[in-house]
């Protein structure tokens, strides 16, 4: 009596073992024939690249090391300008002054439009109209927004907040917001924060726009008050359009100079001038290319400290 055969152990989803090195080689092959093509379509990019970033970038570098002055023979002098830069206490003292700016800029612009962002999304349709109208600030060119907040921290009483003041029963009230060194600086952060403030609204009413709808009316079913909502549900729900909003403002007020340029001109006795303004200061008016390129390098350092958190988090779980 013939015993039937035991079933096969493999199912309809094994792999043929003996044929997938074949497999893999034929796709690592076709990858390798399609390099050249990949290459070809790449190369007015990187070219452009070349040209635009990283040629401008060595000389920078190449710079930083000389001494150059106006007409003078430049000079070679390794690490000296890096040396002065940090032995100089005006640089120092730039330095504390970009680390306040940035970090008001950012704590204000992204806390507020995260506000914003939540209270809007309570209420999506009704405020769009809102939203458009901060993110439009966002699309004002900062020199444009400088001289519009000029008008608004005029010294004299004419200034819209000093005339806002007056109504208050200061009579004849007349400060000089930007023309002392203890208002001047919260004044340009405040000036900076306002067109910031959009970004961060749309890229957080987004993230909190895809909340499954499911966990919302879940929270009203069970009776959560609107307040409740936003604190316990939206506010950490919406944490990565947050960090994106943190990031991309973090950056952008690093590198403010148009503004800065319009409102302070770096003064008063330079209590607002921020890393940018020192390197123009240095490099255009007193014609000190080396040291403004040491100073452009520092500069630049802080932005990869700054983006290189982000970064990483982004391509952990790249293979």
């Amino acid at each position: 009596m013939k015993t039937a055969s035991a079933p096969s152990q493999r199912g309809p989803d094994s792999v043929n073992h003996a044929s997938a090195p074949a497999l893999d080689y034929g796709r690592r092959r076709w990858r390798l024939g399609d390099a050249p093509a990949a290459i070809l379509l790449l190369a007015p990019a990187m070219v452009l690249f070349a040209v635009a970033t990283i040629y401008p970038l060595l000389e920078t570098i190449r710079i930083s090391f000389w001494d150059i002055q106006g007409l003078r023979k430049p000079v070679f002098t390794g690490f000296g300008n890096y040396i002065l830069l940090f032995s100089d206490a005006g640089f120092r003292n730039t330095l504390l002054t970009t680390l306040w700016f940035t970090a008001g800029v950012t704590i204000i612009s992204v806390g507020l439009g995260w506000v914003l962002a939540m209270l809007c999304a309570l209420a999506p349709r009704q405020t769009l109209v809102f939203r458009m109208m901060f993110f439009a600030a966002f699309g004002i060119s900062e020199t444009v927004s400088g001289y519009m907040w000029t008008g608004i921290f005029r010294a004299d009483k004419g200034g819209l907040l000093n005339s806002f003041i007056e109504l208050f029963g200061f009579p004849d009230f007349a400060f000089a917001w930007l023309g002392n060194a203890n208002t001047a600086l919260w004044a340009l952060i405040i000036s900076s924060a306002w067109s910031a403030v959009g970004l961060p609204l749309m890229l957080i009413f987004a993230a909190i726009q895809s909340i499954p709808k499911s966990v919302l009316e879940a929270a009203y079913m069970d009776g959560a008050k609107p307040l409740s909502t936003m604190r316990f549900i939206m506010a950490p729900l919406s944490l990565p359009g947050v960090r994106v909003a943190v990031f991309i403002n973090l950056l952008t007020a690093l590198r403010a100079f148009d503004i800065i340029y319009v409102l302070t001109n770096g003064g008063p006795a330079r209590a607002t001038e921020t890393v940018g303004y020192f390197i123009y200061r240095e490099s255009m008016t007193q014609f000190k290319l080396g040291y403004g390129a040491a100073a452009t390098i520092v500069l630049l350092v802080a932005f990869l400290i700054v983006s290189a958190p982000a970064v990483i988090q982004r391509t952990a779980g790249a293979k």
